[in-house]
């Protein structure tokens, strides 16, 4: 095998882009017109998204890597390419993918034009000082715009529109120029060939029979198997077994060098032994540790909790492997009265939990409860004490409540300019602050609003699609903690607090929120034979009830005449049975009756 390419002629860079903007397509035009795919290969299309999920979804959900080859003017150039998400849930994704590329192609619909996250992820690569080439996809569409989207980046991205490229990945159009372009403007990478081994972990997998892979960018030196190598952050060491790159199936080579990406397997049994973001250097060298990635903000916590008591265990290491896979989300073991062992989890948005959950049930076969979702609080003792807390169950007596503070954020909103009411008063309706209006174009413009991040994180995302018919984008950003009027809502189910079905609201909407949800209770839990009673409360004050009536037998009915003093006697009989029976019986709630609160609007 030949040795490693000489960074020269190495091109690092990711794609990034709205959700649905054409990203994953391009990336399959790539690897066709690179050959580093045939045609008898490539069976479907969307190659590097090879998640059944992903596929489902047509979203990105896992950033993947590549390499490619291409000639430009007699030289032969590598070409890795990480592929990124687009959705905002997954931009912890984007900023790992960026931290090992040197460029970025900037990919936006020539039909849709600029959304929320193309805004969003282009500052990410700005903060890594990339070179960000705009690419202006889909100009085959009958709707096609480019000039227009083009002056839409310079405007709002002061990236120049006459820089922009314009392409169709599904046509193939413009992608042989778009690779000589990549090639001209992308720089290649920095770093010292005759230096240490030292290197950047951007992600990592579990392979049940290789132990965890370990997904590198070389930045000095070079690695070859059976050299040591240590981890930085824990100073563990390992020999590399093998050490390969993406093409897109892991490829084994004989080394890595300076600027390259691939993966290194060391047999590492342990997950904990793996962080991603660490840095990987020569045993024993003692080279500096290189800056990683900005540890990520969980914003959305819910509880997950196995429907079999048995199957704790198995949710516990589900978790821990995908939580390598998927570093952005955490978890810590917590314990419900009415749900048993369970794990407190955090994620980056609520479709990012609904992701996680899904893969859990898919991948380890488990069949779990998931809690209504909430967000971290910032609450103030009366005795001057700040605590955070990332569930209802953790919230102080109201008694001893000075003030609870939410996170806010800024939110950003690009949608046709004849859909600016509706988004509007979609706003106001969630108690958003009005910041400012900026026309992109005469038909598109960007609303910026300071909201609660709880008011966004159930429907507002759907509720947005619905209102502009799927051409609204949104991005937001947390700024702060602020005062809010919050109370906790509790849940009673006859008599005992249901700890799970409590939530944090706004004591303005906690009447109808309670009553929305008894009712949905009242249906999904099914009749015992006893009388069972439903109540929402705020402290000690119940502010709504609901009664599931008790299955009834009719116990007179061998009474065939006589005295009425007989069929009292049996009615009397049966009451009393009740009351004993309600005393020392207990309701069983199913799982379908813990969804009921996601599915409740909270305008």
């Amino acid at each position: 095998m030949s040795g490693p390419t000489p960074r020269e002629k190495i091109r690092n860079f990711s794609i990034i882009a709205h959700v649905d903007h054409g990203k994953s397509t391009l990336a399959d035009k790539l690897l066709l017109e690179t050959k580093t795919l045939g045609d008898r290969e490539f069976r479907h299309d969307q190659i590097l998204d090879d998640m059944d999920l992903e596929r489902e979804r047509g979203i990105t959900i896992k950033a993947r890597a590549v390499r490619m080859f291409f000639e430009k003017d007699g030289e032969r150039y590598q070409i890795n390419l990480v592929d990124t998400p687009g959705h905002v849930d997954f931009s912890y994704e984007v900023s790992r993918s960026l931290a090992a590329c040197e460029g970025a192609l900037l990919v936006v619909d020539a039909a849709q034009g600029i959304g929320a996250q193309t805004v969003a992820n282009t500052f990410l690569a700005l903060e890594h000082n990339h070179e960000i080439i705009p690419v202006i996809n889909k100009i085959d569409l009958p709707t096609a715009r480019p000039d227009e989207v083009a002056m839409e980046v310079e405007h709002v991205l002061g990236l120049p529109a006459e820089d922009a490229l314009r392409v169709s990945a599904k046509a193939g159009i413009g992608i042989r120029e778009l690779l000589n372009t990549l090639i001209e403007r992308i720089p290649h990478p920095q770093g010292k060939a005759d230096a240490p081994f030292r290197a950047l972990i951007f992600d990592a997998e579990f392979n049940d029979y290789r132990g965890v892979v370990v997904y590198v960018r070389v930045v000095d030196g070079q690695i070859t198997v059976r050299e040591k190598i240590e981890m930085m952050s824990k100073g563990a060491r390992y020999e590399v077994l093998e050490v390969g790159v993406f093409t897109p199936k892991m490829t084994p080579v004989s080394v890595l060098g300076v600027g390259e990406i691939g993966y290194l397997i060391c047999n590492i049994k342990l997950l904990s032994d793996v962080r991603v973001g660490d840095t990987i250097g020569a045993a024993g060298a003692g080279v500096a540790i290189l800056p990683g990635y900005k540890p990520p903000q969980s914003v959305v916590f819910c509880g997950l909790y196995p429907t079999q008591p048995n199957d704790y265990e198995n949710l516990r290491r589900a978790l821990e492997k995908l939580n390598l896979n998927d570093s952005s989300f955490h978890f810590e073991p917590e314990t419900s009265e009415a749900l048993g062992f369970g794990f407190r989890c955090g994620f980056l948005g609520l479709l990012h939990m609904e992701i996680v959950q899904e893969r859990l049930e898919r991948e380890a076969h488990l069949d779990l409860i998931q809690t209504a979702p909430n967000v971290n609080y910032e609450v103030v003792t009366t005795a001057g004490e700040t605590l955070h807390i990332d569930s209802p169950a953790k919230l102080p007596p109201e008694n001893e409540l000075a003030e609870i503070r939410e996170p806010t954020v800024k939110l950003n909103i690009i949608t046709p300019a004849e859909y600016l009411g509706a988004v509007m008063t979609l706003c106001v309706e969630r108690h958003a602050d009005y910041q400012r209006t900026e026309y992109l174009s005469p038909e598109r413009v960007m609303l910026t609003f300071e909201i609660a991040l709880s008011a966004i994180i159930f429907d507002f995302y759907d509720k947005l699609k619905s209102l502009t018919r799927g051409y609204g984008t949104m991005d937001y950003e947390i700024t702060s903690f602020r005062t809010s009027p919050l109370v906790k809502l509790r849940i009673l189910v006859g008599g005992s607090e249901v700890d799970a079905l409590s939530t944090i609201i706004r004591r303005e909407d906690a009447d109808r929120f309670g009553r929305k949800l008894l009712e949905k209770l009242r249906n999904e839990i099914p009749r015992h034979m006893f009388e069972v009673a439903l109540q929402a409360a705020i402290g000690g004050r119940v502010i709504a009830r609901e009664n599931i009536k008790a299955m009834r037998k009719n116990v007179t009915a061998k009474c065939y005449g006589g005295d009425i003093s007989r069929k009292r006697k049996l009615l009397e009989k049966q009451k009393e049975g009740k009351r004993r029976m309600k005393s020392v019986g207990s309701v069983e709630i199913p799982q379908k009756a813990f969804f009921a609160a996601l599915s409740i609007e909270r305008e």
